[in-house]
């Protein structure tokens, strides 16, 4: 019995060694995979979400997660589907659309206290002063009420619209001279300050055959437009501003606007002015004095919000392209592919396939102005974009608004065949020379190939509709 006892105490502790074995074997086993789940790294989103059903996952491990992942974006972007409005489609359907709509109307636009605001602001001009008026809503309609019925009476009235992407100071200078008698002074250069001084100098002396000098009134919407912000514009408007018998109603809307002009600018007042029986005694007084023009603007600041939406300063842009939309940072030129010509960034794509915002009219006025080799080279082409439309589907039942345009457009060579066949163009040079007068207006667009063979590619940025007006217009000037 003592030796049989003796085993039984010896294998005791032996099986009781193999159980804790086993115990400590199966955790560490547990502890190895719980560890290779959080080290190892997830190698796709099968594993990520397996791993994140099994344990939770802390802010800092979604936050990498997150970043890890290969970000998705669609390429079928909006502007390429559906193709931009021209400001006569998009005002025909906003004037549809307004009977359905409730649109707020701000109190100034009440006659009573629109026509007390306008007396107040001619009183405000005849002290010296310049009005800028600021505000939610578009002010042009209110402004150009204001010149009608109110500076129209007491002398000349010129508005410029500062919103069109293609206004310069220049325009409104040549616009200014189509006063009478403005040319008749004379001008040493043409350069825009010459032609301010010329202006100034007008409107500071008295006709012979009247009692009091000419007053000119300025409505400019939107002063703060990127077209009049050079210190060149600003110095020619500072100008014109602090004459006495010139007086500028500028509207903004940029809220950092005011900025654009410094403390002195705008605070600086237009010289003192006598009556008008005076007058001869102020001209021989100011001629005693520095022949220097004073400069400044004399603002006067009005509240002027509308709540008006701003159809017409939009008019100018694709409502389809998201480049459009501009947050107010340094814009790229990209931004201003569907307004400016595309020979300035040939590597860009047109919004729409190529589509710009040029309108019938414009496209009548361009070929107007062109000779009539050009007016040919511009109709065979059309007459082939036409074809191609047709062929890829526009033919009917208004599907040639799906039709991308650059797909109809024709190979330089076969321009160039065509050209020669119709004694247009006999050699390169002519045909170039052709090309570029619709190139710097954006009626003729190019592109270089994709194809193997490469080359260039042009087309018309219009859509069937427009061209075909176009060319029926045409046909009947050139016949």
């Amino acid at each position: 019995m003592p030796p049989r006892l003796k085993r039984q105490r010896s294998k005791t502790p032996e099986a009781g060694s193999s159980d804790e074995s086993e115990d400590l074997s199966d955790q560490a086993e547990d502890e190895t995979e719980d560890d290779e789940l959080l080290t190892s790294p997830a190698k796709g989103k099968g594993k990520a979400q397996a791993s994140s059903n099994i344990i939770v996952q802390t802010s800092f491990d979604a936050y990498f997660s997150y970043t890890a992942s290969r970000a998705q974006t669609s390429s079928n972007v909006f502007s390429n589907l559906v193709l931009p409005l021209s400001a006569e489609e998009y005002n025909e359907a906003i004037a549809s659309a307004k009977p359905r709509l409730r649109t707020p109307q701000a109190a100034i636009t009440t006659p009573a206290i629109r026509n007390n605001l306008f007396s107040r602001f001619i009183i405000e001009l005849e002290e010296g002063f310049n009005i800028l008026c600021y505000g939610y809503g578009s002010k042009r309609q209110l402004l150009n009420q204001f010149a009608t019925d109110f500076c129209s009476k007491k002398g000349h009235v010129v508005i410029a619209n500062g919103f069109q992407p293609d206004f310069t100071i220049k325009d409104l200078l040549n616009q200014l001279e189509n006063i009478r008698g403005i040319v008749d002074l004379e001008l040493s250069s043409s350069t825009p300050e010459q032609q301010a001084q010329r202006i100034s100098r007008f409107f500071s002396s008295l006709p012979s055959n009247t009692k009091r000098p000419p007053h000119l009134y300025i409505i400019i919407h939107n002063i703060d437009s990127a077209t009049l912000r050079p210190p060149r514009a600003k110095s020619i408007l500072s100008l014109l501003a602090l004459n006495p018998n010139i007086h500028i109603i500028a509207s903004i809307d940029h809220i950092n606007a005011p900025l654009i002009w410094s403390s002195s600018e705008s605070s600086t007042r237009k010289p003192y002015t006598l009556p008008f029986t005076d007058f001869k005694a102020r001209s021989a007084s100011e001629s005693t004095e520095s022949s220097t023009p004073s400069r400044g603007f004399a603002w006067l600041y009005h509240d002027l919000t509308t709540l008006s939406s701003y159809d017409f300063e939009l008019s100018y842009i694709d409502r389809t392209s998201l480049t459009s939309a501009h947050g107010g940072g340094p814009r790229k030129k990209a931004d201003f592919a569907s307004t400016l010509p595309s020979t300035l960034n040939p590597s860009a794509t047109l919004p729409g396939g190529g589509i710009t915002n040029m309108s019938e009219t414009a496209a009548l006025h361009i070929l107007a102005s062109v000779t009539q080799k050009a007016q040919k080279l511009f109709m065979l082409l059309g007459k082939r974009q036409l074809d191609a439309i047709e062929e890829l589907g526009g033919g009917g039942g208004g599907t040639s608004a799906n039709v991308d345009l650059q797909a109809t457009a024709i190979g330089y060579d076969a321009l160039f065949n065509l050209a020669r066949a119709d004694f247009v163009a006999t050699n390169d040079t002519a045909l170039r020379a052709l090309l570029g007068e619709f190139r710097d207006h954006g009626l003729i667009v190019s592109a270089q190939g994709t194809s193997g063979s490469g080359g260039e590619a042009l087309w018309i940025p219009l859509r069937k509709e427009r061209l075909a007006s176009v060319l029926q217009n045409l046909q009947g000037q050139v016949s």
